[in-house]
Order: structure tokens, then sequence, then C-alpha cells
């Protein structure tokens, strides 16, 4: 879906986020999370404006490996201007994730590991996982700060470092590579860059040669901070 959503009634803000997040509706009634890039605080290593752009792209890898773990997110125009639109999930406030990093890694967390190594996600925080009211699947949110051209991944999910990869996961990433064969990557290339799009489909091939969750970095910082 690349077609450009229309918001037209700001709800409020959403709160502890860095960067302008509100509530929204469109006209249908659907309540969407919208973040104008009007609203984006710049950063040292990511360009700026870019954000929403890569909030997008996210989705559409996740679709792309058929994963399901990125709630649906589209290119938007509302009262704040351009920006992202994420469907609207109702946390489950009651959910604490803190046993699924106890000891060894629970297995639901691979498909986050796996997603993040392709996107390159600089930010996977314990809270960037989201369980809605009513179910028991988690979703991965704040999926911004992804698609770097340089190594970039810094996440909770270092626990699987050395792994193998489970077959229905490098399933996916062969699903990924041959959507970057077809029209993916000229997307990547069209919304961010064509260097970001080329070290996706590295990333992507590089990881299907080698069937192993990396090791963390030791040149950089491998966790984000604050890991919540």
């Amino acid at each position: 879906m690349n077609s450009t959503l229309r918001l037209d009634e700001v709800l409020g803000r959403m709160p502890y986020a860095s960067n302008t997040t509100l509530l929204a509706r469109d006209a249908a009634g659907g309540l969407w999370v919208y973040k104008p890039v009007r609203g984006e605080q710049p950063l040292w290593d990511f360009p700026w404006k870019t954000l929403a752009a890569r909030e997008v792209l996210s989705f559409e890898i996740s679709d792309a490996m058929g994963l399901d773990l990125v709630p649906e997110t589209v290119m938007a125009t509302g009262p704040f201007g351009p920006g992202s639109a994420q469907r609207f999930l109702e946390e489950d406030v009651e959910f604490d994730p803190r046993p699924l990093f106890t000891g060894v890694l629970d297995p639901v967390l691979w498909p986050f590991a796996v997603f993040d190594i392709v996107t390159n996600n600089a930010d996977r925080k314990i809270g960037h996982m989201l369980r809605e009211v009513g179910s028991d699947k988690l979703w991965a949110i704040d999926n911004g700060l992804t698609f770097h051209a340089e190594p970039k991944l810094r996440t909770v999910l270092w626990g699987f470092a050395g792994q193998p990869i489970p077959g229905e996961l490098l399933e996916a990433t062969h699903r990924l590579d041959a959507a970057l064969d077809a029209s993916l990557c000229d997307r990547v290339a069209s919304l961010l860059s064509p260097a970001e799009a080329g070290a996706l489909v590295s990333r992507t091939r590089t990881l299907l040669a080698a069937r192993t969750h990396p090791e963390p970095p030791d040149d950089r910082p491998a966790v984000p901070w604050p890991v919540w």
C-alpha cells in the first residue's frame, strides 16, 4: 500500500516520545499514530526528516518477509503536514516483557532479531515490543532508526548471537531477497537513498550466507540506552 493516507483530526499527543507523536483519526474513524516530519528532532547520524520513510519501509519489509511484526504503517498527510501513520493498537499495559529476557531468550523473540538484522535497527529496546489488549501477539513499534548504510545494529536481543537462524526465518529472508530483486530495492532507494538500498540487499544476502545471528560489535555500542 503506497498511497498517502489522509488524516482529518488530531485527538492528542502520545506521551514519552522524543519526536512529535500524535493520535489521529481518518475520515472513516480509524485511529492512527501520526508522526509528522516537521516534528522530528535532528540526529547526528541519521539524515533529518527521513524517520517517517524509515517507519513506513520497516512495515513494508516486515510485510515482504511475511512476518506480520509491524502494525500497518503508511505515508500520511494531516493537520501538521506529511509524515508516517501507524495503525493504533491499544497497548496491554499489564504485560511485562521482562520474563522473555530472563536467562535464555524466549524463541518468540527470534522474528524481531532477524527483522532487526536486515533493517539494521539501531534502537531495539524492550519497550519497543508491544502487546495488544486481548492478544498474545507481540508487535515491533518505533522502527524509525533503521536502514542506515553503515552498521548500526543496537539491540537487546544479542542473546541469540552465534545461534543458527530458525528455518522459517531463513525462508522469510529468502522472500525478502526476492522482493528486493523485484521492486522493493527501488522503493528503498527512492524514499531514502541508493546507498541504503544497496546496504539492505547486502545485509539480507550476508545473513542468508551466514545462516547465524551475528556477534555483537566491539567497536561501537551494541545495546541501546536506556534498554527500556
